[in-house]
C-alpha cells in the first residue's frame, strides 16, 4: 500500500464511508435475528401481530441497508477515482522532471502501461477494498459472534471449514502473485512491440515486413495471454472450492442442528438464524478471498508505480539566479568529457572551446562522433561526466533548470510538432506570442510562404507529430518555434539537413541578420551549411581534431579537408585555399566539374 502515500486522501469521506459500511453491516446482521424472532415468537406461537410487526421492521432495516450500501458504493467509487486521477497526475509530473538519462531507465511503453493500466488496477483494488474489504471482515466477525451465541455447538463446523478456506486462498494467492509480476512485464513487451509497429509503419510497408511484424506481435500477445490464462485458471479455481466448502458446511450445520432441535436443545428459529449467519460468514470469506486474489496484481502494479514516483531526478536545480551572471551570451566548455550511463566508453573526451556573444560556432564530424551530445550538455539534458560547461560565466549545474533553459532556443535533431495549430506550436517558444511575433519567426525561418498557403494561416491545423507537413517544413517550424524564444543562445542540432541549398542559405542569412546578438551553435553534416561560421569544431570519436574557420581548417585539418572535398569537390577546396593565400583560382577542369557535381547534387532538394 506504499503507493497510497503519494495521494491526497479526504479523511472526511473515509470516515463517512466507514460509518455507512458499519450501518450496512449492522442491517445485514440484524435481519437473521429478526427472522429468528418471527419464527419462534410469531409463527410458532401463531401471533399474527408479532409477525406483521417484525416483517415491517425487517423491511425498514432492508431499506436502510440498501440506501447505505448504495451510498457507500458511490462514495468508494468517488474516492478511488480521485486517487487514480491523482496518481496519473503525479506520474506525469514526475516523468516531466526526468532528464534524458532518467528516461533511459524506463522504457516508453512501460511508462505508458504504468500510467494507464497499472493505475487502473490500483483503482479497481482500492474500490473493492473499500466496498468489500472493509464490510466483509466486519460481517465475518459479527457472524462468528452471533453464530456462537445463537447456535452454540452447531458452530463447531466452522472450526474446520474456515481454516480450510484460508489455507486454500493463501496457497492460490502465492502462485498468482508470481504470475502477476510476469504478466505486467509481458504487457510492457506487448505495448513496446505495438508502439514500435505504429511508429515504424512506413519502413515496415516499404520493406514488406508486415507479416514479420504480425508474427512478432502474435508471439508477444501469446506470451502475455499464456500467463493471463494461467492466472485466470487459478482465480477461477477458488470460487468452486469455496462453493463446495460452503455446501458441506451448510449440510453439517443442518445435520447437527436438526438433532439439537429434535432433542429440544435448540429452537427452530435459532437454527434458521444460525444457517443465515454461517452463510454470511462464508460469503464474507468468499468476498475477502476475491479481494485477496486481486492483491497480487495490485501489489505488482503499485510497485511499478512506486518505482517511477520514488525515482529521484539525476539532474536537479542549482541555486544561482540569472542576476548573478558575469557576462551575457558566452558559452565555455572546459575539458569536458561525457559518457552515457549504458555506454562502455566516453562519447566526448577533454573537449574545450569558447563561443563568444554574437558568433556562430559549428560542429561537424563523422556519424557517432558526439556532435549532438555537445548540444545536449548545454541545456542540461545530460550532465557532464568530467569538466565544466559555463553559461555566462556560471557552471550550468548551478542554475535553476527553468532559468537556464529560458536562455536557450533549442531545435533537436528529431523535430516534434504537437497537435493543435501552427500558432500553438510557435507559442512553445513564447506563450505570450502574438501575430507580429509569429510572422517574424516564420519570416526568419523561411516558413511563412507554406504556412500562408494553408487554410487558416498561423491557425492552420497541425496533426499529431506534424505529419501533415513535409520534413523540411517541420524543420522550419521547429526553428521558428526556437526563434520565438528570443534567446541568448540558439542550438541547432542538424536542423538544416532537410532543406534545399537555397533555403538553407537564406535561412542562415536571416539568422545572421535578425539574431546577430545571439550566440549560435550549429551541428551539421553539410559543409555548405557552416562555411561562413565564425568557428568550426571538428570532432572524431569524441575528440576535437580541428578548430578554426573554414579556410583555416582546409589547410590545417585533414579530416575536415576530406569531408569538404567529398561534398564540395577537390577544385572548390583548392580554389578556397588559393584564395586564402592571395592567389588567383585555377581553371576548373572537366574532371573536377564531374567530381563536384554529385556532391553538390546530394545537397540540393528538400527531403
Amino acid at each position: 500500500m506504499g503507493v497510497l502515500k503519494y495521494v491526497r486522501v479526504d479523511w472526511r469521506q473515509v470516515v463517512a464511508l466507514l460509518v455507512l459500511t458499519l450501518l450496512g453491516a449492522a442491517t445485514e446482521m440484524g435481519l437473521p435475528t429478526l427472522l429468528a424472532r418471527m419464527i419462534d415468537d410469531g409463527v410458532a406461537a401463531g401471533a399474527q401481530e408479532v409477525i406483521v410487526g417484525i416483517a415491517v421492521a425487517m423491511v425498514v432495516l432492508a431499506l436502510v441497508g440498501c440506501v447505505s450500501s448504495f451510498a457507500s458504493m458511490v462514495l468508494s467509487a468517488r474516492i478511488s477515482t480521485r486517487l487514480a486521477a491523482d496518481l496519473r497526475s503525479r506520474i506525469f509530473r514526475k516523468v516531466q522532471s526526468f532528464s534524458s538519462a532518467d528516461m533511459d531507465r524506463f522504457d516508453t511503453a512501460s511508462l505508458v502501461t504504468r500510467s494507464t493500466s497499472d493505475v487502473s488496477n490500483v483503482q479497481m483494488f482500492v474500490t473493492m477494498l473499500m466496498m468489500i474489504g472493509v464490510m466483509s471482515p466486519l460481517m465475518l466477525v459479527a457472524g462468528l459472534v452471533l453464530s456462537s451465541a445463537t447456535g452454540g455447538r452447531v458452530s463447531v463446523v466452522l472450526l474446520v471449514s474456515v481454516p480450510v478456506l484460508f489455507v486454500l486462498a493463501a496457497l492460490i494467492m502465492r502462485v498468482v502473485s508470481r504470475l502477476s509480476k510476469q504478466m505486467r512485464k509481458r504487457l510492457d513487451n506487448l505495448n513496446r512491440v505495438f508502439l514500435e509497429t505504429l511508429e515504424g509503419v512506413r519502413p515496415i510497408r516499404a520493406f514488406g515486413r508486415e507479416e514479420y511484424e504480425i508474427e512478432r506481435f502474435g508471439e508477444a500477445n501469446a506470451a502475455h495471454a499464456e500467463v493471463a490464462i494461467a492466472q485466470g485458471r487459478l482465480m477461477a479455481l477458488l470460487m468452486p472450492l469455496i462453493g463446495v466448502i460452503f455446501g458441506f458446511t451448510t449440510t453439517g450445520v443442518l445435520w447437527l442442528g436438526s438433532g439439537f432441535v429434535a432433542d429440544g436443545v435448540m429452537e427452530v428459529g435459532a437454527l434458521v438464524a444460525n444457517v443465515q449467519y454461517i452463510s454470511m460468514i462464508l460469503m464474507s470469506i468468499m468476498m475477502v478471498s476475491a479481494v485477496i486474489m486481486m492483491y497480487p496484481n495490485f501489489s505488482a502494479c503499485a510497485g511499478r508505480i512506486c518505482e517511477v514516483l520514488d525515482s529521484e531526478p539525476s539532474i536537479v536545480d542549482g541555486t544561482c539566479s540569472l542576476a548573478e551572471r558575469t557576462s551575457k551570451g558566452r558559452l565555455e566548455f572546459q575539458h569536458v568529457s561525457f559518457q552515457y550511463e549504458s555506454a562502455e566508453e566516453p562519447v566526448l573526451r577533454d573537449l574545450t572551446f569558447t563561443c563568444e556573444p554574437g558568433t556562430v560556432t559549428a560542429i561537424i564530424g563523422p556519424t557517432g562522433s558526439g556532435k549532438s551530445s555537445v548540444l545536449r550538455l548545454v541545456p542540461r539534458l545530460f550532465d557532464v561526466t568530467l569538466g565544466n560547461v559555463l553559461v555566462d560565466g556560471i557552471n550550468v549545474k548551478h542554475y535553476a533548470l527553468s532559468d537556464l533553459r529560458s536562455l536557450m532556443g533549442y531545435v533537436p535533431q528529431k523535430n516534434v510538432l504537437f497537435s493543435g495549430d501552427v500558432a500553438s506550436n510557435l507559442n512553445w517558444g513564447d506563450e505570450r506570442g502574438d501575430d507580429a511575433a509569429w510572422h517574424r519567426a516564420l519570416d526568419i525561418s523561411c516558413a511563412r510562404d507554406f504556412v500562408e498557403e494553408k487554410d487558416g494561416d498561423v491557425h492552420a491545423e497541425v496533426s499529431q507529430g506534424g505529419t501533415n507537413f513535409s520534413g523540411g517544413q517541420r524543420q522550419r517550424l521547429a526553428i521558428a518555434r526556437a526563434i520565438m524564444r528570443d534567446a541568448e543562445f540558439y542550438l541547432f542540432d542538424d536542423s538544416f539537413s532537410a532543406l534545399d541549398m537555397k533555403t538553407d542559405r537564406t535561412l542562415r542569412d536571416n539568422i545572421r541578420r535578425e539574431l546577430g546578438d545571439a550566440t549560435v551553435l550549429i551541428v551539421a553534416q553539410r559543409v555548405g551549411t557552416i562555411v561562413d561560421a565564425d568557428q568550426i569544431i571538428v570532432l572524431d570519436d569524441g575528440i576535437c581534431v580541428g578548430k578554426g574557420t573554414h579556410e583555416e581548417l582546409l589547410g590545417s585539418c585533414e579530416m575536415y579537408r576530406e569531408i569538404a572535398t567529398l561534398q564540395l569537390g577537390e577544385q572548390a577546396v583548392v580554389d578556397t585555399l588559393r584564395k586564402a593565400a592571395g592567389l588567383p583560382p585555377q581553371g576548373r577542369s572537366k574532371g573536377a566539374n564531374r567530381a563536384a557535381e554529385p556532391a553538390l547534387a546530394s545537397e540540393g532538394g528538400e527531403r
